[in-house]
């Protein structure tokens, strides 16, 4: 795969921590773009992607990039053979739920106390899993009906569609949605 970095900047358009994870490479201008280059571009978007009440520590662990990676394209495959409607070979993500183990505890804060959640395992693993929990619950629960890849044929986005009618068609407006208007509008133009 033909790669650049895309830098810092953390962009979410899957409405889906496990969608958001697949859309981490992505085609823009008819090159694949890769998010990550470092153990620590993953950690940063680990802290954008999952909820708040997860505890991530401050380093990223060696190794992250590259199990992070691993887990991008086995949900790719998987999501697309769910999509599908055929089996699912789920080793993979089991393995993984069962090296990282989740834990509740409680934080005293000014004021009373919150709730948050920690994983346990070696440091990628425990890193990954809350990515890998959102995964298992929408392999399994998720209307996949609403899971849908932009419509984009030079994209390579997925999205849960969260709209009010379901008719969400683009990974994002700004991204493929606009492009798409303009170039239908230049059609009618040049046609008229």
């Amino acid at each position: 795969m033909d790669t650049q970095s895309a830098g810092n900047k953390v962009e979410l358009y899957g409405d889906h921590p496990a969608l958001d994870l697949m859309n981490t490479v992505m085609t823009l201008d008819g090159g694949q773009v890769e998010r990550w280059g470092s153990d620590a571009e993953v950690l940063a978007w680990l802290r954008e992607a999952v909820p708040a009440v997860v505890e991530l520590p401050d380093r990223a662990a060696p190794g992250l990039l590259e199990a992070a990676r691993v887990l991008r394209e086995q949900l790719r495959a998987l999501v697309a053979q769910r999509k599908d409607g055929e089996a699912l070979d789920l080793a993979l993500l089991n393995g993984l739920l069962a090296r990282a183990p989740r834990q509740l505890v409680l934080r005293g804060e000014e004021g009373g106390a919150a709730l948050r959640i920690r994983y346990l395992g070696e440091a990628h693993d425990a890193l990954l899993a809350p990515v890998v929990e959102a995964a298992a619950q929408l392999l399994s629960e998720g209307k996949f009906e609403l899971v849908k890849r932009c419509e984009n044929p030079e994209c390579t986005l997925w999205f849960l569609d969260r709209s009010k009618s379901h008719q969400r068609r683009w990974c994002s407006m700004g991204l493929c949605g606009n492009r798409h208007k303009v170039a239908t509008f230049r059609k009618r133009k040049a046609g008229a």
